[in-house]
């Protein structure tokens, strides 16, 4: 009888094709390649501080893995400073695109003790700022002229290593005692958690051509 894949494989597998189609949406290609500017990374920056403080704002429960609380892991501070320092501190008067707003209610209406669901935006959101956000921070550094007191979203210096933590992570993953039901919400919901994500791109891409 064949074992089955730990989570952290299947989780790969399953959401490959809605990641690639996150990471390619034309907007954040073109933010990547240098064709806007430091005020449109500034909004695209906006979108996140709204979506951070909903994920960060899930009370610990009891039973939680640790990993799913994780201090070091936090970006909404930096996010907040980081806007502060792009001259944007006034970030929360902006109401959040749509597409924001459906992901932050979203983000809100997952009960706190539902980890499954929780934990899958979680790995979505760590797990990329750890893997493909540090490329978008040297890209904003290198393209748009952002200072490192403008970028502090990407560092993770309470981390010894960036690496060896998401080797960490994937491995807590596996050690999870989810019922397959669990496993399958899961799932689903890193689905969710990527089209979700491309969802705000794709509005930032209108916001863009709207203003131009």
């Amino acid at each position: 009888m064949t074992e089955p894949s730990p989570l952290s494989a299947r989780i790969r597998e399953a959401t490959a094709l809605e990641h690639k189609a996150a990471e390619t949406r034309g907007f954040i290609t073109r933010l990547m390649d240098g064709e806007f500017d430091l005020a449109t990374y500034t909004r695209y920056l906006i979108q996140y501080a709204h979506v951070y403080r909903a994920l960060e704002s899930r009370i610990p429960q009891p039973g939680d893995p640790a990993f799913i609380n994780d201090t070091r892991l936090d970006r909404f501070p930096a996010i907040a400073s980081d806007l502060s320092r792009l001259g944007a501190s006034d970030w929360d008067n902006h109401a959040p695109l749509p597409a924001t707003e459906a992901y932050v209610s979203h983000l809100e209406s997952i009960p706190a003790a539902d980890v499954a669901r929780y934990l899958a935006h979680h790995y979505t959101r760590y797990l990329g700022d750890l893997s493909g956000g540090q490329a978008i921070g040297a890209l904003m550094a290198r393209h748009y002229g952002a200072t490192p007191d403008q970028l502090a979203f990407y560092r993770f210096d309470a981390l010894e290593s960036g690496p060896r933590f998401k080797n960490e992570y994937r491995a807590s993953l596996d050690a999870l005692d989810f019922t397959p039901e669990q496993e399958d919400v899961f799932v689903a919901e890193s689905l969710a958690a990527f089209r979700f994500n491309g969802a705000i791109f794709d509005a930032l891409g209108e916001s863009v051509g709207a203003a131009v």
